[in-house]
């Protein structure tokens, strides 16, 4: 098939987390035969702030890691017709102008023969509803959502059985424990520090945790004011500044264990949906302790595949066993990642997203949607 993505951003994970899991899924795709055409609008603001702060060096490791994959700059004004020129899927993630929604939208309902889905990768539908309901689906064949909460909010829109919850996972192909395994220290936190919507989580379960443990704590991300940096300052936390998604393996087996610490609407409004870097790390076979999460989907095995935290006490009471139990880390390593490789690559979520295609394609579903 060919198929085309129209995203904010694949070259740049700067503030973008939904690179990491496009990028594994269209690399997956380009190992079994598919033609794939990345867009991406002129002027993306992952991309300038990336470039802003790195230059084209903050290019490299994407260049480097990712040689199959290659992303395409459009000027907004060109034709949806000569962007989707023989195309027979067509996906557009929800980081995405309305204009080029509705725009693809009135191209499917003109008979266009390709598949067309949305992908909605955040929580805007619960934290800015208006303007999520703003876009003009009307056109579209389905809804790939990040998670069941998500989806049954598409479900209550009017959209039923064409929404489908396509998680996020992690690509075995670059997140994998180091073939090699060297010294691991202290703890290691990647995650940006947005604009407010867990600022007190993360000293209740990161700083002041790792503080009383006394595991040395080293942060990557973007986005942290001069306050947060105070912050980090006051509790010894060694920042080091953006750091590309390509990097966070090396990362993550220089370190003992790592923390996951839900953004706010995914910790009440929208459970069952992590962040990817759930996936990434037990993929990269590193301990991690939960802040509370409900995994609604039972998507892991807790205290299993991870341990739990429900206050920051108890936070810190789980990063004192994991410093000093070597047995305690190596089971959860080991499990976690064999919970991945069970269920959670990239190449599971292919298989998802290509059945769904031929569900869509199939002489039923063009009856129903007759």
């Amino acid at each position: 098939m060919k198929i085309i993505y129209f995203t904010h951003s694949l070259a740049s994970c700067w503030n973008h987390g939904n690179a990491h899991f496009l990028r594994g899924v269209l690399s997956e795709l380009v190992a079994r035969g598919h033609d794939v055409v990345a867009y991406e609008p002129e002027g993306a603001w992952s991309l300038a702030n990336l470039l802003a702060d790195h230059g084209e060096a903050g290019l490299a490791a994407w260049r480097e890691r990712y040689p199959e994959l290659s992303t395409t700059t459009y000027d907004p004004a060109t034709p949806v017709d000569q962007l989707t020129d023989g195309a027979d899927l067509v996906i557009v993630h929800e980081w995405n102008d309305h204009g080029l929604v509705a725009a693809l939208g009135d191209q499917r309902k003109r008979a266009a023969h390709h598949t067309l889905l949305f992908h909605d990768t955040h929580h805007r539908a619960v934290s800015e509803p208006e303007a999520m309901r703003a876009y003009d689906l009307s056109g579209y064949d389905g809804v790939l959502a990040f998670g069941e909460t998500l989806s049954e909010i598409y479900r209550d829109w009017g959209w039923g059985k064409r929404v489908w919850t396509w998680h996020e996972a992690a690509d075995l192909r670059r997140f994998h424990p180091p073939e090699v395994e060297g010294e691991r220290s202290g703890l290691v936190w990647i995650g940006n520090w947005g604009d407010g919507e867990r600022t007190e989580e993360l000293e209740r379960f990161l700083f002041a945790p790792a503080q009383g443990a006394k595991l040395p704590l080293d942060i990557y991300g973007v986005r942290y004011p001069a306050e947060a940096l105070t912050k980090l300052d006051r509790y010894g936390v060694r920042y080091h500044g953006w750091a590309p998604n390509a990097a966070a393996p090396d990362i993550f087996a220089r370190h003992l264990a790592t923390v996951h610490v839900p953004r706010r609407y995914y910790a009440t409004i929208l459970p069952g949906i992590p962040t990817i870097r759930v996936f990434e790390a037990l993929a990269c076979g590193i301990p991690l302790v939960s802040a509370p999460w409900d995994d609604a989907e039972g998507l892991f095995t807790p205290w299993r595949d991870y341990l739990v935290a429900r206050d920051g006490a108890e936070m810190t009471r789980h990063l004192t066993a994991l410093r000093d139990d070597a047995g305690l880390r190596r089971s959860l390593a080991r499990h976690g990642l064999a919970t991945i490789k069970a269920r959670h690559t990239c190449a599971h979520r292919v298989d998802q997203l290509l059945a769904i295609v031929a569900s869509l394609r199939s002489p039923e579903q063009t009856k129903d949607a007759a």
